[in-house]
């Protein structure tokens, strides 16, 4: 190998692990190094492990713990991010005759950013439910959506790579979870009472300090292990809707719907206020 060709890969790998938008935040940069290369080391990981919402041993329990939860049982919609790790969360809404929301990879490029799973129409069409519980498989066959015209949300789960028992929480830093319940406050899609959970493993739960929390944090109501179930304790509010100055100039050029909505949302709050 050369030497171009090698000093490239390091470059390549370094970038990697550091995570593809480090730099935000250098507290919750240190801190998702520090879980993936945990998970990694400790070899309960399934596939990769940096710069994503990596798989884990023991993601299969933890739906099962979060489906015998009253906030599971009482919800009849679910919205559910798109990772490795929250597939047998689709999976068991599916068989639980749950409609699910998922949203597509990183909201997409162009095409609409969410889709919709109905276990009923699936079942008619003869699809499989392990397959729709997929990723890929779900923007097959679901339902393409916008924002706007999704149904209000009783449950929302997101992925995380780190927690804290205050309910804080970290992705893997493109800041998709929260601008996506910011936008879901906005357009009312949740409430304050919506259940916001995630499932994780054991390891990604940390101490409260090590996750700062910042004005656009969504906070999480529960959180749920392949061991335990935690009620979590916010010691703060939820946003009122997306803290748009917050918003990177990145996130408006690569999320190719998200300058229209912001001036939809902003002419519906002005128009509110003038009564």
């Amino acid at each position: 190998m050369s030497h171009s060709t090698l000093n490239s890969t390091l470059v390549s790998t370094e970038e990697e692990r550091a995570g593809r938008w480090s730099g935000r935040n250098t507290d919750k940069d240190r801190l998702r190094s520090e879980i993936w290369e945990r998970l990694e080391r400790s070899g309960l990981n399934i596939g990769p492990v940096w710069s994503r919402i990596s798989n884990w041993v023991g993601a299969e329990a933890a739906a099962k713990r979060l489906s015998e939860l009253p906030i599971w049982k009482n919800a009849s919609v679910v919205k559910c991010n798109p990772d490795p790790p929250q597939i047998p969360v689709r999976l068991r809404a599916l068989y639980d005759g749950k409609l699910v929301y998922m949203p597509v990879p990183e909201f997409g490029t162009g095409e609409l950013p969410w889709v919709l799973l109905d276990p009923e129409k699936l079942s008619r069409e003869g699809v499989q439910f392990e397959m729709a519980a997929t990723s890929q498989g779900a923007v097959n066959v679901g339902q393409k959506l916008g924002f706007e015209d999704m149904m209000p949300l009783d449950l929302a789960v997101c992925g995380c790579v780190a927690v804290t028992r205050a309910g804080g929480r970290t992705g893997k830093g493109g800041g998709f979870a929260d601008l996506e319940l910011g936008l879901f406050r906005d357009l009312g899609k949740i409430t304050e009472t919506t259940p916001i959970v995630t499932t994780v493993h054991s390891s990604m739960v940390v101490e409260d300090e090590r996750l700062p929390i910042m004005a656009h944090d969504s906070l999480l109501n529960w959180i749920v292990t392949e061991n335990e179930v935690i009620e979590a304790t916010p010691s703060g509010h939820q946003p009122g809707g997306v803290v748009w100055d917050l918003v990177q100039p990145d996130q408006f050029e690569d999320i190719w719907f998200l300058k229209a909505l912001k001036q939809k949302i902003l002419a519906a709050r002005d128009m509110a206020a003038r009564g």
